[in-house]
């Protein structure tokens, strides 16, 4: 099965090989990466990590013995959000930014997870929050039973530090800074990157064939799992009393049996059926019987109940 990471990035690249550090070192492969990021967040992977092959993203292969061509990770793998005319954003500044984020978080998730070959880490430690949430998002909407959510902690003096890209094999003493941004020096072995797994609930299982053609917008996806809860209309003709939508009417033998007769006819007609009561059923028990419908109830939505009593 091919492993697929799929991650936000920021102002911080180094997010990517700590993050595939950290995968490694749980010995979980990656075959390919892709970046979700803005203008400038693409600016730093192409200076930092990538730099015409002499990046940190190569020297941690080669420093922990990875043939760099065993994982896809590129130019053509590093995707950045546009505007409407195609520009890249240097940033997600408005909701306009973050839609347009999301939209692009939904379509490589869903092109990602359509194969059911593939398994999909979606790691949300880099970016901003708005970003990790978008991706997170996604997740819950394509994600299925083999991809993962993940979060990448650092420790903290070496979070974001401009020399650490992940641990390397012989520690080495760096420039680190304090909260007040006085300088002072420790080697990496010190450095803890964590990889932690975020339970999601995803909703891909209960989407129709069809919304699995073509990526969609979570508004879409999530109103389709709404649906009318079963209504229930019971005539019980030991207590001569109806009961629909919690509301109780007490009737008399005469009319309680005139009720029973014409909801009968109701449930019989297959015209009826066909229109109004798809899944209708019936059920008899101590002397009563109900009525259970997906759709419209002809004689108490119709016809007014009180209408019909009263021509008796």
């Amino acid at each position: 099965m091919k492993n697929i990471l799929l991650a936000v990035c920021g102002l911080s690249p180094q997010v990517i090989t700590e993050t595939l550090y950290a995968l490694h070192q749980s010995l979980r492969p990656v075959d390919a990466i892709h970046v979700i990021t803005t203008r400038e967040g693409k600016e730093k992977i192409f200076a930092q990590l990538l730099a015409g092959g002499s990046g940190h993203y190569f020297k941690y292969l080669e420093e922990y013995g990875i043939p760099s061509s065993s994982i896809d990770f590129g130019p053509q793998n590093v995707h950045v959000v546009t505007d409407q005319h195609g520009v890249e954003i240097p940033d997600i500044g408005d909701e306009t930014d973050n839609e347009r984020l999301l939209s692009m978080c939904l379509d490589l998730a869903f092109r990602f997870t359509a194969d059911p070959d593939t398994a999909v880490f979606f790691s949300v430690a880099g970016g901003r929050k708005t970003m990790s949430s978008c991706l997170a998002v996604a997740a819950q909407m394509y994600g299925r039973k083999q991809d993962r959510l993940f979060h990448v902690l650092v420790s903290p003096e070496f979070e974001s530090n401009r020399d650490f890209f992940y641990p390397p094999k012989a520690s080495r003493t760096i420039e680190l800074h304090d909260n007040s941004g006085q300088p002072f020096y420790k080697e990496t072995r010190y450095a803890k990157v964590n990889l932690i797994p975020i339970p999601f609930v995803s909703i891909r299982e209960r989407l129709s064939d069809t919304l699995l053609k073509t990526p969609k917008d979570p508004s879409t996806l999530m109103l389709s799992l709404v649906k009318e809860a079963p209504v229930r209309l019971t005539v019980n003709l030991l207590e001569r009393k109806l009961v629909y939508k919690g509301l109780e009417l007490d009737l008399m033998p005469a009319r309680i049996a005139l009720y029973a007769f014409f909801a009968l006819q109701k449930k019989d007609c297959p015209s009826a059926a066909s229109s109004f009561m798809p899944s209708a059923s019936l059920i008899f028990a101590t002397g009563s019987f109900c009525w259970s419908r997906r759709q419209r109830c002809f004689l108490c939505e119709e016809f007014h109940v009180v209408d019909l009593i009263s021509v008796l």
